[in-house]
């Protein structure tokens, strides 16, 4: 069907055609193609010849006033569809006795000749619509009969509206106070043996090792950052320690063992403008005491949010919000990696230097990228044996830092190279608690207001990430844990305001990369050919999370080895886990659609059902919020920063709006958790 929709959309409708036999239909139809240029005229005889021999022998008038004339040979170079409304009906002979009025005409090369019985069915689905068939009796122009073609789809079976969406069984417990913590606690207590029996296999050495460098680069990058905007008061070894003790016992007392918590931009940058304001109001001497304060306050708002059952609200958050966030958290990644390879060749030009280091930063930067990448695919590719391909494609990112970490000391300049900086901790302290009473009274009051931003913040980005995760595609089985997870998080947070330590909260890419290093895909191929990865099952389990924080912490005790390793490679491996997220977004392949032939579009359950308009409209509504966020998080006015989790948020009543202006059955098909069921019997 939707290559008539897409025909008739391009001017291939012909109505009120004066004719009285099949072959002057036929003639008529390849006069109107060679005039388009949509057939070769030398190639009009063919067809014609093909199609009155084909019509001899195997007649085509199928009933209800409709016949579907066709030739497919490999001379045809493209495959053309035109409707034609005749003026008069003509006996075809058709099995029913109705006279003929509406032919289709198909031609086209034999590679889509499978798709004729696909196309012939939906046609003869809508020419038994008695409604539609009235209705393209009296259409004038041709986007009546695409405005008939619509409104048949909609109507029928086939176009039946998207699966109501469905709330999980974490997110509708009852109203009272604690009891979305006891039903998570009860849901995940019996699996915990299991998560750790379970995470004995050597799929989990694989995502262990790879993201060990995942969770250090970022650790330490992020900790930088902090350390050179906060004066050293916050840096990469407080940053380092916290992922480590968080992440460990987080591990041990989460329900969703699946989820790396970690630095983000968006707490990042939070800390420093709050030391900033720190700087405005003459406390930066107290910047840890306001720092621990905000803490504290906010940890007491997330628990409370937590025992409230506050997670329930996520019922309102759909695919819109979290493809847009999802995106915004990819894009940080690889912002970040290629920020820092630009910065590169500003300071060699500041200090007089050669290209040469920079240079060879985005050579180990890519080659890191590009072998990650390649051996990820590997898994489908048809060489080697199987367990081979699996090990390659597991090992691929820890393989491919091995690589470039090897090739920049093979060269010889891993020397001049920026390595991993974990040694500069934080300045001096009297003690290893932060001094909370040294600030004044007003500061400890004052500090609820900034707090109630970050308790969003981390509200929004630890449940946003534990929906991701727990995405009815990922094929998870041991239940959900949204109010455990927060109270933990919460917990964590208060335990590092005490110790001036970075927070932690659940991070996006990073738990998205940990749940495919622990899955098992098969490749899908579409009926166009197109082809993608579908996850069949994830070993849930406890012991990569827990190990992989291990080592963390006990890369605190060998901080000169891992100043071996250079930056560049770890921003390709911020790339590739950025790239990698990007995508397995939805909203990210819709926006390569407007640039792209609509003829080619995959089809799939809003494809089939959606205008293409208004699918083109939706994508550019969630472009136009990824931008909105991405200008707040560089936007040079500090107030507005600190609001960046308030704009997180509008994305709910923003989605609640957009019904206003679509048809809520677009709406369900586009925004829709997941395929319907009915997907897996395709029809076009």
């Amino acid at each position: 069907m939707k290559r008539l929709i897409d025909a008739i959309s391009r001017g291939s409708c012909l109505l009120n055609v004066d004719a009285n036999s099949m072959a002057d239909i036929v003639r008529t139809g390849i006069d109107y193609l060679v005039q388009s240029g949509r057939l070769p005229e030398n190639q009009s005889q063919i067809v014609l010849d093909g199609i009155i021999e084909r019509e001899r022998q195997f007649p085509t008038a199928i009933g209800h006033a409709c016949a579907i004339p066709h030739y497919y040979d490999d001379r045809i170079n493209d495959p053309a569809v035109v409707f034609i409304r005749l003026k008069h009906a003509v006996n075809m002979g058709a099995p029913d006795g109705i006279a003929t009025r509406y032919v289709f005409l198909m031609v086209g090369p034999t590679s889509h000749a499978s798709d004729h019985l696909d196309t012939l069915s939906s046609i003869a689905r809508m020419m038994s619509d008695n409604v539609c068939h009235f209705e393209l009796t009296y259409s004038s122009t041709p986007q009546e009969v695409l405005d008939a073609i619509e409104r048949h789809l909609t109507r029928t079976v086939l176009a039946k509206p998207a699966k109501p969406r469905e709330v999980t069984e974490g997110l509708k417990t009852s109203p009272r106070l604690f009891s979305g913590l006891k039903a998570d606690f009860v849901r995940r207590l019996k699996h915990y043996k299991s998560d750790f029996i379970d995470g004995l296999r050597a799929k989990s050495i694989a995502s262990i090792v790879f993201m060990y460098f995942a969770c250090v680069a970022p650790a330490v990058t992020f900790g930088g950052l902090m350390g050179s905007e906060t004066d050293g008061l916050i840096g990469a070894g407080p940053m380092l320690l916290s992922t480590a003790v968080c992440g460990v016992l987080y591990s041990l007392l989460a329900g969703g063992p699946l989820i790396i918590l970690g630095g983000i931009g968006p707490l990042l940058i939070f800390t420093i403008i709050l030391y900033q304001l720190c700087q405005d109001m003459n406390l930066t001497e107290h910047f840890l005491g306001v720092y621990g304060w905000v803490g504290i306050w906010t940890s007491v708002l997330t628990v409370l949010l937590a025992v409230t059952n506050a997670s329930n609200l996520m019922r309102y958050f759909t695919r819109f919000t979290d493809e847009i966030f999802s995106a915004l958290m990819s894009m940080i990644f690889i912002y970040k990696a290629i920020e820092a390879l630009v910065a590169g060749f500003r300071t060699a030009s500041v200090e007089g230097l050669t290209n040469e280091k920079p240079l060879l930063a985005i050579v180990l930067a890519v080659g890191t990228f590009y072998i990650a990448m390649t051996l990820a695919d590997f898994r489908r590719s048809k060489y080697l044996f199987t367990w081979m391909r699996e090990f390659l494609a597991d090992f691929g990112p820890s393989i491919a830092l091995g690589a470039m970490v090897g090739a920049a000391w093979w060269l010889g300049n891993a020397a001049t190279l920026d390595t991993l900086e974990v040694s500069a901790t934080a300045s001096e302290r009297s003690g290893m608690f932060v001094d909370l009473w040294g600030v004044p009274l007003w500061v400890k009051v004052a500090a609820i207001g900034p707090a109630v931003l970050a308790a969003v913040l981390v509200f929004l980005s630890q449940n946003i990430t534990a929906r991701l995760v727990n995405s009815p595609q990922n094929k998870l089985e041991k239940g959900e844990s949204y109010h455990l997870d927060l109270l933990v998080v919460g917990l964590l947070i208060g335990m590092c305001s005490l110790f001036g330590w970075p927070w932690m909260v659940a991070a996006t890419v990073r738990s998205l990369a940990h749940v495919r290093a622990l899955s098992d895909t098969e490749e899908v191929v579409g009926n166009k050919g197109e082809s993608r990865e579908q996850i069949i099952h994830v070993q849930e389990n406890r012991v990569t999370g827990l190990v992989i924080h291990l080592l963390i912490g006990g890369s605190l005790l060998a901080l000169p080895l891992l100043e071996y390793v250079p930056m560049a490679a770890l921003y390709g491996i911020f790339l590739y886990m950025g790239f990698v997220s990007l995508r397995n977004i939805q909203f990210v392949e819709r926006l390569g659609w407007l640039f792209m032939d609509s003829s080619l579009y995959p089809v799939n359950h809003y494809t089939r059902r959606v205008p293409t308009r208004t699918i083109h409209l939706f994508t550019l509504v969630q472009f136009v919020c990824l931008a909105v966020l991405c200008v707040v998080n560089v936007f040079p006015s500090q107030p507005v920063r600190i609001l960046f989790p308030i704009f997180i948020a509008l994305l709910v009543p923003v989605r609640a709006l957009l019904s206003r202006f679509f048809d809520s059955d677009h709406l369900a098909h586009l925004d829709a958790d997941e395929a319907p069921d009915e997907e897996e019997l395709h029809w076009c």
